[in-house]
C-alpha cells in the first residue's frame, strides 16, 4: 500500500468516526446525500437506451432474460431508506 494510499484510508477511518458522532438525523440526511450522489453520478455514465449492438454482446442466456422482468416505477432513494430502516431498527 503506497503512502497516499495509506493516508486516504486514514481520512476515510477519521470521517467515519466523525460520522458515527453525529445524531442519527443527519446520519440519515448524509446517508440518503450520498446515496443520491451516487445515483447520480451512475446514471450519467450509463446511456440512456442501449443499442442492438451493446444487447448483441451479451451472453446468449443473458440475452434470454431480455424483457422477462417487468420493472416497477419506485423511488429508489425512498426504498433504500426503508430498507435501511428496517435493517437497523
Amino acid at each position: 500500500m503506497t503512502q497516499q494510499e495509506l493516508s486516504k484510508l486514514l481520512t476515510l477511518l477519521e470521517l467515519q468516526k466523525q460520522v458515527l458522532q453525529l445524531p442519527i438525523k443527519e446520519r440519515w440526511h448524509l446517508v440518503q446525500s450520498v446515496l443520491t450522489s451516487i445515483q447520480q453520478e451512475t446514471l450519467s455514465s450509463i446511456p440512456l437506451s442501449p443499442t442492438v449492438e451493446t444487447l448483441t454482446k451479451l451472453d446468449p442466456w443473458t440475452q434470454s432474460l431480455i424483457g422477462v422482468i417487468q420493472l416497477v416505477q419506485e423511488n429508489p432513494t425512498e426504498t433504500y431508506v426503508d430498507y435501511l430502516e428496517e435493517k437497523y431498527s
